[in-house]
Parts: C-alpha cells; sequence; structure tokens
C-alpha cells in the first residue's frame, strides 16, 4: 500500500473515488473496462479484485467457504471478507452481479 507523508483529506479522497467511478461508468464496452483496468492496477490488484469477483456468486448462491476455496483456490480469509462485505458493505457486489444476470423478456 502506498504510504503518504500526509493522509489524503477525506473530501479529496471522496472526489478521487468519484472521478474514478464515474471513468468506469463511462466505459460501456467489457474489452474497454479490461483494457482500463489493465492500465490502472498492478497484477497483483488485479488477481485480488478477480479473486473476489469470483467468490460472489458462489457466495450468493450458499456454497460453503470450504468448498468456494476448493474450486477457486481463493483463501478462506478472502472468501469471509467478501461474505461480510456483502452482507454489510455499500451494495455494490448485489448490484453487479443483477447488471450481469440475464434480463426476462418484458422485464424493466
Amino acid at each position: 500500500m502506498k504510504h503518504r507523508p500526509q493522509p489524503v483529506p477525506k473530501r479529496d479522497a471522496e472526489a478521487d473515488l468519484d472521478a474514478l467511478a464515474q471513468a468506469l461508468a463511462g466505459l460501456s464496452v467489457p474489452g474497454d473496462v479490461r483494457a482500463f483496468l489493465i492500465d490502472l492496477c498492478t497484477p497483483a490488484e488485479l488477481e485480488a479484485m478477480a479473486d473476489r469477483w469470483k467468490v460472489v456468486p458462489l457466495l450468493i448462491e450458499g456454497v460453503p467457504y470450504r468448498e468456494i476455496h476448493d474450486r477457486t483456490l481463493v483463501s478462506v480469509t478472502t472468501i469471509g471478507r467478501v461474505a461480510r462485505t456483502l452482507e454489510h458493505g455499500a451494495g455494490g457486489y448485489g448490484r453487479a452481479i443483477q447488471q450481469r444476470q440475464p434480463r426476462r423478456s418484458g422485464a424493466q
């Protein structure tokens, strides 16, 4: 993690996160999002994010942690963190899963 001589003020950190969210939201083609993430993140950061995302659907399905670990090789600690975020986070995982699921005809 990057250490700064002085922490970024919360207001600035929030504005920076908003700008990043806007950049991601502006990309509608998965290949463009992928390229942006590759440019933005280190390989280790990409692996960590991909690991978290890969366990989300399994947790939602109710697959036990140990089985998720056996299937994905993601650590049980990471699986637990994702589960806590699903339960008590900002709701982003849930919204992303809903967007990923095919829409039924006639649904809006």
